[in-house]
């Protein structure tokens, strides 16, 4: 548990109260639809493009990216190249059909289409996806202020939920929007302050260039990886191929980031503010794994502790395994003082021995801090141990030629590897936040803490209002027997977003860090968006196909995506690729294999 400084408190709590205020203040009185789910289709092409930015770029994003650079350096900004791709793409196909049907939600369009049924489908998929993205945005900032504060997450779940459905249920559309200008200002600053700082830390003699080659000789900096392993998450291609067809999904067809600029003033202006996006958000992501990087290049003259999460040290440190942690923590001192020398003398001398030293030092690295994982884990659930035990000592007693022995042993075995997996110890998305607590100076912490928060409520204000548009537009208002008026409408929005609130932080009380936040919500986007798109695709591009045949084959895509995800098919950008085609082809087998449809076309 951290205390916060006084000067921090004043920083954090007042510019998350002015957002909360200032939103639900300048969107008072709407009292329409076209006002409270498009923003009253006033915004320009600057505030679209900042509001999609922040759309995406959650608490998750500072967390865990910096997380993520820091154990494995930059090539995850690979994941990103699709993205500009991707806009172009719908500012061409998308944006022009939207705007000429003058939709509400992107899959309004899909009952012109095919029918009613397939509308419903795909809008029930994104809510099912959505909803858990939600949670999880809520949750990961839950994780910062557990450990400032010592409360338990779940309450802190329940506060962070409340802050957002105050002004997005107050404001709708034009209130997420308004606020999330505010919100990319304090996120840009904070990040450049950060960054500022930790290069202020390192070591006078140390420059930023020397700084770089440090990072450099560890293997942090191979930003471009053109193989074609399959077992390789993050590539060019992957991030090229799978990437562009999973931004295609997000930005055309989620409804958190399709109402973003549906609230634009004209087509240009919603083309413009993607474009904006696509030239701004590459950059972006390379700058806050930057500043993970140069975390790792701080902690190479500071010494790191083996596991970020102070509560699982202590644990273990009591626990029966706390001389097995005390002695991996000599080596690592020992380890620490070798890496710094060596980091010490390639700032000196371009050195291609030193370098391969720095290699094999930090692969050792590794390796004990996997070990203290396992200890950690065994520490905190020390039911493994007492059963591991008890399965031994049967397993001895029994003839090594019966069948028993065979299901005890493999009984034994996956106790092992259960014991094993990162839950607990998942240290990742800890790194960055305790850095900032015990290495920034006062009035920094603050802002940065106000950084990952407004990064949340932000992303998470518009996961939620996008999720009530579509249970109102799409199921609600849609299933009527009467229209009931705007006003109606309106209440009823407002009803399913704060429905939708209290979802989301219910799922944040039991997510968890099974694995690391950014690529955990990207895994889920993955295993729906392909199929998603894939209808959209069929909608504009296949129009001898009808409704019956994408229902069905929509269905069965997403059973087998499903499946391909649990057993680990393909790297999990390729899921997008691979639901989008096989949605598709399906389709056109079905279609085929039908009588003719009488289903309506556009």
């Amino acid at each position: 548990m951290q205390h916060l400084n006084p000067i921090d408190w004043v920083v954090l709590i007042g510019t998350l109260l002015f957002i909360v205020l200032y939103g639900s203040w300048k969107t008072r009185g709407q009292k329409n639809a076209q006002d409270f789910i498009r923003g009253g289709n006033q915004s320009k092409w600057w505030t679209i493009g900042l509001s999609v930015m922040a759309t995406q770029a959650s608490a998750i994003t500072f967390l865990s990216t910096t997380g993520q650079a820091y154990a494995d350096g930059m090539g995850f900004v690979q994941f990103y190249f699709g993205l500009p791709i991707a806009m172009v793409i719908i500012c061409v196909v998308f944006i022009p059909l939207y705007h000429r049907l003058k939709v509400y939600t992107a899959y309004e369009f899909l009952e012109n289409r095919f029918d009613l049924k397939t509308r419903s489908l795909t809008a029930i998929l994104f809510l099912i996806q959505r909803g858990l993205a939600a949670g999880i945005t809520i949750f990961a900032p839950a994780i910062i202020l557990s450990i400032v504060l010592g409360w338990p997450i779940i309450y802190l779940n329940i506060i962070i939920g409340i802050l957002v459905i105050i002004y997005t249920v107050s404001g709708g559309t034009k209130a997420v929007t308004i606020t999330q200008k505010q919100q990319m200002f304090v996120i840009f600053a904070g990040m450049l302050a950060a960054l500022f700082i930790i290069l202020r830390l390192i070591p006078e003699d140390i420059s930023f260039t020397n700084a770089l080659d440090i990072a450099g000789a560890s293997g942090r900096m191979e930003v471009l990886d053109f193989s074609f392993d399959l077992e390789n998450r993050y590539t060019v291609w992957t991030g090229i191929i799978g990437g562009t067809f999973l931004m295609l999904s997000y930005f055309g067809t989620d409804q958190s980031q399709v109402q973003r600029y549906l609230s634009g003033k004209s087509m240009k202006e919603m083309q413009m503010g993607l474009i904006f996006n696509g030239l701004l958000k590459v950059p972006m992501q390379f700058f806050i794994l930057l500043v993970g990087v140069m975390v790792f290049v701080f902690y190479q003259f500071n010494e790191a502790p083996l596991n970020f999460i102070d509560a699982s040290t202590e644990k273990v440190l009591a626990s029966e395994y706390s001389q097995d942690y005390k002695d991996l923590q000599k080596k690592q001192n020992t380890l620490f003082l070798k890496k710094k020398d060596l980091s010490i003398q390639l700032s000196k001398n371009e050195n291609a021995t030193i370098r391969k030293n720095l290699i094999q030092l930090d692969s050792t690295e590794r390796e004990h801090k996997l070990k203290s994982k396992y200890l950690i884990k065994r520490a905190i659930d020390s039911s493994y141990a007492n059963k591991y035990d008890r399965l031994s000592t049967e397993l001895a007693s029994i003839d090594s030629d019966s069948e028993e022995f065979k299901e005890k042993e493999k009984a034994l075995k996956d106790l092992y590897k259960d014991s094993a997996k990162d839950t607990e110890t998942n240290d990742r998305d800890y790194m960055f936040i305790t850095f900032v607590l015990k290495h920034l100076p006062k009035g920094l912490i603050g802002l940065l803490l106000a950084v990952i928060l407004s990064a949340a409520m932000s992303s998470t204000a518009s996961e939620i209002n996008a999720l009530a548009t579509i249970t109102s537009i799409d199921l609600y208002a849609r299933n009527l027997k009467k229209d009931r008026g705007e006003q109606h409408l309106v209440k009823a929005t407002k009803g399913f977003t704060l429905m939708w609130g209290i979802i989301a932080i219910i799922i944040a009380c039991f997510a968890n860090l099974a694995e690391n936040l950014i690529q955990l919500v990207n895994i889920i986007g993955s295993i729906f968006y392909g199929n998603v798109l894939g209808i959209f695709l069929l909608a504009f591009f296949f129009k001898f196909v009808k409704g019956n045949a994408v229902f069905v084959a929509a269905l069965i895509t997403q059973v087998i995506v499903v499946i391909g995800w649990a057993y680990d098919w393909m790297p999990y950008l390729w899921l997008n690729l691979f639901g989008c085609v096989l949605v598709i082809l399906i389709a056109i087998v079905l279609q085929q294999l039908s009588p003719k449809s009488t289903n309506s076309t556009t």
